[in-house]
């Protein structure tokens, strides 16, 4: 019995430390301790190939980065089934390789930007040309159509225009970014007012291509437009996007901004 009851006590001396501590006021962690937000993810396997590559690839990253289910996260390959009603539920939407295709499905999405939600977009999300008939999504990336590529997929030299923004501020000013399909966009987003552009390819890349052969132009990568809470990456073709480590912080980055600027209050300071 004596043998108990000293197990018992040396248990209790044990716990309650864990029990009765209380974190210093200079703590420097922010434990969470409920999931921080809501994300939903977006693909379509009726892409071209190497967007879809990028795609699955791209679910897989969401996934890593919510080890310890820091948020809640969903996936899905059909926007039909998310109504305004229930999108606004999501601080944020990730669209991988599409977009919403039918007027029910873009009603709902524009009614969310318009309502402060929050969109992160890479390379096929934003394509738009002639036959997309979406002239509000056009107005929301800027302004700019698809105007021409680069082809075959390879690595550039990218250029931060802004150094002291959150999604940039520890990246290097320049760095390689692996291959990828490259859009040009007409206008430049640039000569909108309302577009901040982060990244931009740099002049030294050109002539850039070896089939199809771009020779100049101001070459946006990364930007975002100020009167909603949304952010564009030109990465997501092929199955290399996630190999850079420069690159993978990008993409965090940018995710962590775009929910840090909800309406309802930044996650991570909860």
């Amino acid at each position: 019995m004596k043998n108990y009851n000293l197990l018992f006590i040396l248990f209790l001396c044990l716990l309650s430390p864990v029990t009765n501590a209380q974190v210093p006021d200079n703590y420097p962690a922010n434990y969470a301790g409920a999931p921080r937000f809501k994300a939903l993810v977006f693909y379509t396997h009726h892409a071209e190939d190497a967007h879809v590559d990028f795609a699955l690839q791209g679910v897989e990253f969401f996934k890593k980065l919510n080890y310890g289910n820091g948020f809640i996260l969903d996936i899905t390959t059909d926007m039909s089934e998310y109504p305004y009603e229930r999108l606004k539920e999501y601080d944020i939407v990730v669209m991988l390789d599409g977009y919403p295709a039918t007027r029910a499905e873009r009603d709902a999405f524009e009614k969310y930007m318009e309502n402060g939600g929050g969109w992160m977009g890479f390379h096929a999300a934003a394509y738009n040309d002639k036959n997309t008939n979406w002239p509000w999504f056009v107005k929301f990336l800027g302004g700019g159509v698809f105007y021409c590529n680069n082809w075959p997929p390879q690595p550039v030299k990218l250029v931060v225009d802004k150094t002291s923004h959150p999604v940039t501020k520890n990246l290097p000013v320049s760095f390689i970014a692996p291959e990828s399909e490259w859009y040009q966009w007409n206008p430049s987003p640039r000569e909108n007012e309302d577009i901040e552009v982060l990244l931009t390819l740099s002049p030294d890349n050109y002539p850039l291509g070896l089939k199809d052969v771009v020779n100049f132009g101001d070459w946006p990568v990364v930007w975002t437009n100020k009167k909603y809470r949304m952010i564009y990456l030109n990465m997501g073709h092929g199955n290399d996007e996630f190999t850079d480590a420069t690159q993978k912080l990008l993409f965090i980055n940018a995710f962590r901004w775009t929910l840090s600027a909800n309406p309802k209050g930044n996650p991570f300071q909860k």
